[in-house]
């Protein structure tokens, strides 16, 4: 989860925003849509972001003089009033400036874990180096003595947007696995924790090279061209050790290949041994729980007991601290109007490109 923004002289903060003010403050922006309204004018729909969240904003006026003036990953100054639309904060926009990216700190627009980075990776190093296969070992060890290996994977993100979408986001996810791995694997009895601690560590490795997160998060061309599962398997190639096991090297490609579970998720194999059909759910769990802890947290300015429609869960979500404590009830949001409903997907998030089509529904104002 992100820490606290301390405050600076950006401007206000995602996270301070309440509906009914004026702000004037410097953004980053993470998409840019420029969609017409039933006259045919111009409007802009962006997604605006720093270190704290992401904001929805709209600019309904003189777009014509402004919107060739920047695109995505650049820094904007906008003022505007703020209201509350579907139970979250938006911003229209009144006036938007082009900011130098040299002018600003970037580390107050982009989100980051609470945790060290270098804790999390000397955590992750002894998890490491209490495996009993000396292959698994061996093979983990050659990767993150890798300088862009390692780097990369204290660096990304775990995802563009849909969970742990802040810098050592990865890690942080991959920790969480970790934890759960040998609990579980001692419940069910018959399996190679260490191949399923394996699967934890590199089931998203990809990632590394597959988002880009320099400035706002996206997809390399890479990524786009390959996709994380593919990119994975190139880096455990390219650190494999001699005599590396040739079985226990499908074993751990499998489990790659399969942790969305599902082909219409992305996976070119469903899981087909007991680990990989565990690493896909822990997988699973961990996203949408903190998916959902996400969405909670996001709308703690809001009075109802009810946050706004989360997409990637495909439903609303009760805060049930607030509902334990009385807060006023407010009925529960319902799916935008105007946007179709996601297709079904059995309850997995791992559709984060169909979830990105979504996001970019034309509107017509």
């Amino acid at each position: 989860m992100p820490p606290p923004y301390k405050g600076a002289s950006k401007g206000p903060a995602v996270a301070e925003l309440q509906p009914g003010q004026t702000i004037q403050s410097i953004f980053l922006v993470q998409s840019k849509d420029v969609r017409e309204k039933k006259t045919g004018e111009p409007y802009l729909s962006l997604i605006l972001m720093d270190r704290t969240g992401e904001l929805d904003a709209k600019m309904w006026d003189n777009v014509a003089n402004v919107m060739d003036t920047f695109d995505r990953s650049d820094f904007v100054r906008v003022k505007g009033v703020t209201q509350l639309y579907q139970n979250r904060t938006q911003l229209t926009i009144h006036a938007l400036t082009p900011v130098d990216g040299a002018e600003v700190d970037i580390t107050e627009f982009l989100p980051a874990s609470r945790r060290d980075p270098e804790e999390m990776m000397a955590e992750l190093r002894g998890i490491i180096g209490s495996m009993n296969s000396e292959p698994l070992k061996a093979l983990l060890e050659s990767m993150f003595a890798d300088p862009a290996v390692a780097q990369g994977f204290m660096r990304a993100p775990a995802a563009k947007s849909i969970h742990h979408a802040w810098l050592g986001g990865l890690l942080e996810h991959v920790l969480s696995l970790c934890a759960l791995a040998r609990p579980l694997a001692k419940h069910y009895g018959n399996i190679d924790e260490d191949l399923l601690i394996a699967g934890c560590i590199l089931h998203d490795i990809g990632k590394i090279s597959e988002l880009s997160y320099s400035r706002a998060f996206g997809y390399t061309t890479e990524g786009q061209l390959l996709g994380h599962m593919q990119i994975a398997l190139r880096i455990v190639a390219d650190h494999l050790p001699p005599g590396f096991p040739p079985k226990l090297r499908n074993l751990l490609e499998h489990l790659i290949l399969s942790h969305h579970g599902q082909l219409e998720f992305g996976s070119p194999k469903v899981p087909l041994f007991p680990e990989a059909l565990l690493l896909h759910h822990m997988d699973n769990m961990d996203s949408k729980m903190e998916t959902m802890r996400a969405s909670i947290e996001k709308d703690k300015s809001n009075s109802g007991e009810w946050t706004g429609y989360n997409y990637a869960l495909e439903r609303s979500v009760l805060d049930k601290d607030k509902y334990l404590a009385g807060s006023p009830p407010k009925p529960e949001p319902r799916q935008p109007a105007g946007k179709p409903a996601p297709p079904a997907r059995s309850g997995s998030l791992f559709g984060e490109a169909l979830q990105s089509a979504y996001s970019n529904v034309k509107e017509k104002a």
